[in-house]
């Protein structure tokens, strides 16, 4: 037999043999890839091998795939080997070969779903290492076998349908794979609907998995959802199996019209009020809550003419709610009868069922309450000439109170006014001025000036209502214009300079300002023949001379006039110095002093002496003041200010008394001796006391205890002082004392006892402690020791 037909021949039977997984002995077939085919001239080094095919979880291992054959060495002399997948690289050890023979062996179970072929290259060397045969490929081709499960993709499939669609409507598509190889049965699936439940309304394709309606009647408000079980199974239906679930939700779709729960409804509502709610008006609708064909859109068709209610739609409950959107007045309109509709957001299918309570009647009584005066006109304008005298009418602010069934007075009173401009007639509402407005009032805005006016009736309790009033301050033309400035240099060229620039301002606001007219005076026309006068804006013109005029000061008189109805005008003087000037018309420096000199006061200087003088004047008074006052102070209080201790220190006085002439001064007879004054019939009196003296010669008033302090020295010494001013019998504090007796009959005695031992002996000088540390050595040397 020819060598290449053995090959081939060899090879279909191993490769049959493999693939029906013969059982029992097997040889494997012989092959020779490197065999030489004689031929014409042509030398065939390798065959390409066909690839060599073997079942997947194939059990019997090691088992022989093929032998491989060299016949360029006897049997004994070729070593085999193989390289690739699957034998030195990964998955490692799944083949290998016997070197001397040439038989590759399977030595693991293989899984298609992981490789499903493996690439190998044969090798024949002799005994030395030496290539005796060119490589050449060797290809193992895993054969699949049905060892895997079909799997869906999703445990549980969701899909959305309209409720009422009609049938073969697709909703979803269900899907699975399987692990096997897909050009076979292994992977051939079949697609089928386990349960649904009674009527079936869905069915699914059993090869592409896609699930449609297959008949009509699907209804949200009956069904929201249904549960499908799903079955793929592979082989075509006839092998492995899995399970899965699918939902499918109806939405919905406005089937179902609104409709009241009742025909008729009965409310109530308050007079003169708006944005409030009346009630409620309840509706039913079947479909999906929250959503358009839900929710209720309401509309008035009868009965509000003048738009005074409106119903809107409660989101939570979809109710609709009745509200007031204009007042309303009870004694106009004691009660309304509304005819109300409704409908959903979404139009409504055609064919849905229509509904025959998707109208009602919604009765609204009007409940009377007191209602506040309205004013005729709110606000009020008017308009009153600037400086209106007290009691001038600016207006009348009446009212009227709507409450016409009700007898009720009415009074007016002011709640804003705040320049107390305004006076108001309770009874009447007629306003008046009580004062003049001043222009420069800070509440006079733009000429307008605001007040806020009540008005109150009386019932219990009494409603108020406010107005607003706005009296526009009419501009009067009562002041005239003034000329600034009222005094300037020019140059005595008249061809030189460009003239003296003068200006005017008013009070008044316009129209009774400018523009200002510049006229020399009529009064003095000799004026114009040396002096012309033209206007530059309406606020200002220029003076010029005619010639030549001598250097000085030049007095004129100006007559300067507004634009008011009627027109204001004055006349104003205007100083003027005339000095020589360079070319530009420039006053030269010389000549400028010249002027300075020669302008003589004017009336601002004179006011700025006038005042410098006043308060001179008053600086001087206010020092004279001070300096009184400081004496003043000095003499009520000598003592009092002090802070040393007084009673050591050295009191001047500037008076002295007028000796042995004045006869006047005090009363003489006070230098009497008591005796001598008995003879002469004269009233004895209390001689003075000293400290030496013993007490208790004479009767009368015991003398003033010492203060324990030495803060009361001064109120003591003052105290006495002025018990001394006041006795008229006893000569003046400030008065040389001057004694014309001294003998044994004094009851003081002789000054020679203050030096006597059994005087001092008598005396008691401890006093002299509590008149300060000052007095302290002096008590120590008469005290007792």
């Amino acid at each position: 037999m020819d060598a290449a037909l053995l090959l081939a021949f060899g090879l279909l039977a191993q490769g049959l043999s493999l693939s029906r997984g013969i059982p029992g002995p097997w040889r494997p077939s012989t092959l020779f890839p490197w065999r030489r085919t004689p031929g014409l001239g042509r030398v065939r080094r390798a065959w390409v091998i066909p690839p060599i095919s073997v079942s997947e979880n194939h059990k019997r291992i090691p088992f022989p795939l093929v032998q491989i054959k060299s016949d360029k060495q006897p049997l004994g002399g070729v070593i085999y080997s193989i390289q690739g997948p699957g034998v030195d690289k990964e998955p490692r050890g799944v083949f290998s070969i016997d070197k001397f023979t040439g038989k590759v062996f399977l030595n693991a179970m293989l899984d298609r779903e992981k490789t499903d072929r493996f690439r190998l290259r044969a090798f024949a060397l002799d005994l030395g290492g030496s290539t005796l045969e060119d490589p050449t490929d060797l290809e193992i081709v895993v054969v699949d076998q049905n060892d895997n499960r079909p799997v869906f993709q999703q445990e549980v499939f969701t899909g959305r349908v309209l409720e009422g669609t009609a049938p073969g409507t697709f909703v979803m598509r269900a899907e699975a794979t399987d692990a096997d190889d897909p050009d076979t049965d292994n992977a051939a699936l079949r697609y089928s609907i386990l349960a649904q439940g009674s009527p079936e309304f869905f069915s699914i394709d059993e090869r592409t998995g896609e699930i449609r309606t297959v008949q009509v009647g699907l209804d949200r408000e009956v069904v929201t959802a249904y549960n499908l079980s799903l079955q793929v199974a592979d082989m075509s239906g006839d092998g492995l199996t899995a399970t899965a679930s699918a939902i499918i939700t109806l939405d919905d779709i406005n089937d179902n019209a609104p409709e009241f729960t009742r025909d008729q409804f009965f409310l109530e509502a308050t007079e003169a009020v708006s944005g409030v709610d009346v009630g409620r008006l309840e509706v039913q609708d079947r479909d999906l809550p929250g959503s358009p064909n839900w929710a209720a859109r309401f509309t008035i068709l009868e009965g509000d003419p003048d738009g005074q209610f409106t119903v809107r739609t409660d989101p939570r409950t979809n109710e609709g709610i009745l509200s007031v959107v204009k007042p309303l007045d009870h004694e106009s309109h004691e009660h309304y009868q509304l005819r109300v509709s409704v409908q959903n957001e979404a139009p409504l299918q055609a064919a849905a069922p229509r509904t025959t309570r998707g109208q009602a009647i919604v009765s609204v009584h009007v409940q009377d309450i007191n209602e506040a005066p309205l004013f005729h006109e709110n606000p009020l304008r008017t308009s009153l000439a600037e400086g209106a005298a007290p009691g001038t009418p600016v207006a009348t602010f009446s009212a009227h109170d709507p409450d016409t069934q009700q007898l009720q007075r009415l009074s007016y009173s002011k709640d804003y006014d705040p320049e107390d401009w305004l006076q108001v007639d309770a009874a009447t509402g007629q306003i008046q001025t009580q004062r003049v407005l001043s222009p420069t009032s800070p509440f006079l805005k733009d000429g307008w000036y605001r007040a806020i006016i009540l008005v109150s009736d009386d019932a219990s309790p009494p409603c108020t209502a406010t107005g607003t009033l706005s009296v526009e301050i009419l501009e009067v033309n009562d002041h005239a214009p003034v000329l600034a400035p009222p005094a300037g240099s020019l140059c005595s060229e008249p061809a030189r300079g460009t003239g003296l620039l003068l200006g005017a301002t008013d009070e008044d606001l316009p129209p009774h300002g400018a523009p200002f007219h510049f006229q020399l005076s009529p009064r003095t026309p000799e004026l114009a023949q040396n002096w012309s006068i033209s206007q530059v804006n309406v606020s200002h013109a220029r003076l010029r001379l005619r010639h030549r005029l001598p250097e000085g000061l030049h007095r004129l008189s100006l007559l300067l006039r507004d634009s008011g109805q009627p027109p204001q005008q004055k006349e104003q003087p205007l100083n003027v110095s005339v000095c020589r000037c360079a070319a530009d018309g420039a006053c030269l420096p010389g000549a400028a002093a010249l002027r300075a000199g020669s302008t003589g006061v004017s009336l601002g200087a004179l006011l700025v002496v006038l005042g410098s003088v006043i308060l001179l004047l008053m600086l001087i008074l206010l020092v004279a003041l001070l300096a009184r006052c400081r004496r003043r102070s000095q003499e009520k209080g000598l003592l009092h200010g002090l802070q040393d201790d007084l009673r050591d220190n050295i009191l001047n006085y500037d008076e002295q008394g007028g000796g042995e002439e004045d006869q006047d001064a005090y009363d003489l007879s006070q230098l009497r001796h008591p005796t001598e004054l008995a003879a002469l019939g004269g009233p004895l009196r209390r001689p003075p006391l000293h400290h030496d003296a013993l007490s208790g010669r004479l009767p009368g008033p015991l003398p003033r205890l010492l203060p324990a302090s030495t803060a009361d020295i001064a109120g003591f010494i003052r105290d006495g002082l002025e018990a001394a001013d006041g006795d008229p019998s006893v000569p003046p504090y400030d008065t040389a004392l001057i004694y014309d007796y001294e003998g044994d009959g004094s009851v003081a005695g002789t000054l020679s006892s203050i030096l006597s031992s059994l005087g001092d002996e008598d005396q008691d000088y401890d006093y002299l402690q509590d008149w300060g540390p000052r007095f302290a050595q002096l008590a120590d040397m008469y005290g007792h020791q």
